[in-house]
């Protein structure tokens, strides 16, 4: 089966669930249209549909070939992204001085969901080179704008963000490559990077790299780290193409999925070192490249939910059409599709309700990051910054984890069939893993959110959210909607798990951080689960209000999610408050 965007779905959440019809309605968009945005969803939608959807499968058979530093990408591909470029997509968000169409972060988000359901691997690219922009945006010289900016911005070349060393993974601190000052303002950047995801490709004429590498009289550990821009090709003065930078790809990874992307190890300085332009100022690249990150992550998070919603899809017309079995009452001759069974609307359930959550606080990150620089009121646009750093962990790790659990719940849907390539369950199951581990694994975002986001400004951001969260449970409860069920209850238990775990880990940080960081990657899920279930819930009351087509479908949502997912929050407060030492008191049990 192809891949249909759920647009209702995605429309209710952006709007309402994730808040952007209240952030335009308050003046923080300025004079946006958001009438617009269903049309821009439509037509992302379509595009997937016709062009994306059904080269999915190709690029996952087909892959990669590498063959003398060059890399070939699958059948179909280069002639897909040329009619991505011409569409308009990539340059959804980008700064309309430089040939974007300025659109909402929000808006580029639900298009980023829309590209990772129908072929994650494909909607990598972009995903990059949106962080590449942004980094350049930021904290590029106008000279190097005016280069490369708009080019990144159109799509006619694309970015990637070069950390990954063999020695340095998530300890960026510990990487090798160095960078020499030329005498004439640019550098020469020799080293080695690993997992650089398209760092060479034949769908565009250039690609611009953006490295972390270590001056010679730099400090030691992250401190010491700068950002360059380095060109696969030299720009001339007339903006053609000139020589061959010293970067190549010297070999590309063999994976488990994402066949379709390429992924390289590039190598810089067989030829006296590669050209490099620094970015932002000296030793002050992690400065630079957590610009690029935090899009990454939010981002990444977006691939999860795709990946889930394409999985769920997929399941959901495989047990519509599956017979195997009776149920319960049928006395008939035949089989019944499994849909019927119980576990299996409990597993189909499942699958949409976490994916549900997962998109809107993804949704409700882009908005944050928008506001943080759309509204006029200095207040407001910090506040929004704060709860955009707050959500950017959760976005990631709890949409990723999502992606992958949905993507194995489609297997199981599956049963055997699901085993079998042929029925593309397990592609999604295979492509849905690297999402939990790249951009920043899953333990760090937890590690991110204990440390350093759930303390910041005293914890201000946690409990404004938390206040938001209850008047939605409130809301829940008043209602007297009998199809909510025990939805308000539930919601209310998580709430107090939540608060009162995050009381817990505050002081703890602060007399304990060991047990602290025990608790991290829990409590992240546990904050996931309490901010999804609202989520849920007000989008239902949403749909409810304003005469949605089956509002009940979303109480129905609302409910299962709260009482099969949100209803797990007291347990995980005991693993985060009761179970520290189990953790931290394991050195004996590993030693051997």
């Amino acid at each position: 089966m192809t891949y249909r965007a759920p647009i209702n779905d995605m429309l209710l959440s952006l709007n309402h669930g994730a808040g952007l019809a209240a952030a335009v309605a308050a003046g923080h968009y300025g004079d946006f249209d958001a009438d617009i945005t269903a049309a821009v969803l439509e037509e992302a939608g379509k595009f997937a549909s016709d062009v994306l959807a059904p080269l999915n499968k190709v690029g996952d058979e087909h892959g990669i070939k590498l063959d003398n530093g060059k890399v070939t990408t699958a059948p179909g591909w280069p002639d897909a992204y040329q009619r991505w470029t011409a569409a308009g997509w990539n340059a959804v968000s980008g700064p309309e001085a430089f040939g974007g169409q300025g659109l909402p972060l929000a808006i580029n988000a639900a298009c980023t969901e829309i590209w990772s359901a129908s072929n994650v691997a494909f909607g990598l690219c972009p995903l990059l080179t949106l962080s590449a922009i942004e980094a350049l945006d930021a904290h590029g010289s106008e000279e190097l704008k005016k280069i490369y900016l708009e080019k990144l911005v159109t799509g006619e070349w694309t970015g990637t963000m070069q950390l990954t060393e063999p020695n340095a993974g998530s300890d960026v601190g510990a990487l090798r490559t160095r960078a020499e000052r030329a005498g004439d303002g640019t550098y020469r950047i020799k080293g080695t990077k690993i997992f650089i995801t398209y760092g060479e490709h034949d769908m565009t004429d250039n690609i611009v790299h953006f490295v972390l590498a270590r001056l010679p009289d730099a400090p030691a550990g992250t401190k010491g780290i700068s950002l360059f821009l380095v060109p696969k090709f030299m720009v001339n003065a007339d903006g053609s193409l000139g020589e061959r930078n010293d970067i190549h790809a010297s070999g590309v990874e063999h994976k488990l999925g994402m066949h379709a992307s390429p992924t390289c190890t590039m190598t810089m300085g067989d030829k006296g070192g590669a050209i490099g332009f620094l970015i932002g100022e000296e030793n002050a690249g992690m400065r630079c490249m957590f610009t690029m990150m935090n899009q990454a992550r939010l981002g990444v998070g977006l691939e999860g939910v795709g990946i889930a919603d394409r999985a769920y899809q997929q399941a959901l017309a495989y047990a519509q059409e599956r017979r195997q079995g009776k149920a319960l009452g049928h006395k008939g001759d035949g089989m019944d599709p499994i849909i019927v069974h119980p576990d299996v609307k409990r597993m189909l359930m499942q699958m949409r309700s976490m994916t549900a959550a997962a998109r809107t606080i993804c949704y409700a990150t882009a908005v944050a990051l928008d506001v943080s620089v759309r509204a006029k009121d200095a207040k407001v646009r910090a506040d929004a910054a704060a709860r955009g750093a707050l959500l950017t962990p959760i976005a990631k790790a709890f949409s990723t984890d999502i992606g992958n659990e949905v993507a194995y719940l489609g297997v199981q849907v599956h049963g055997g069939m699901g085993f079998i390539e042929e029925t593309g369950a397990a592609q999604h199951y295979r492509d849905a893993r690297i999402t939990s581990i790249y951009e920043g694994t899953n333990g760090i975002q937890s590690i991110d959110l204990v440390t350093r986001k759930l303390g910041a400004n005293g914890g201000a951001s946690v409990w404004a959210l938390l206040d938001e969260l209850a008047a939605t449970i409130k809301q829940v409860e008043t209602s007297n909607d009998p199809a909510f069920g025990t939805t308000g209850a539930k919601l209310r238990d998580a709430h107090a798990a939540l608060e009162r775990t995050s009381k817990w880990l505050l002081e703890r940080l602060a007399s304990a951080p060991n047990e602290a960081l025990a608790g991290a990657t829990p409590y992240l899920r546990l904050f996931g689960a309490t901010l999804g279930g609202c989520m849920l819930a007000g989008e239902a009351l949403a749909a409810k209000a304003n005469g949605e087509a089956e509002p009940q479908r979303y109480v129905a949502l609302a409910r299962f999610f709260a009482e099969n997912i949100s209803v797990q929050a007291p347990s995980l407060e005991k693993t985060v408050t009761e179970s520290a030492e189990a953790v931290t008191g394991a050195d004996a049990v590993l030693a051997g």
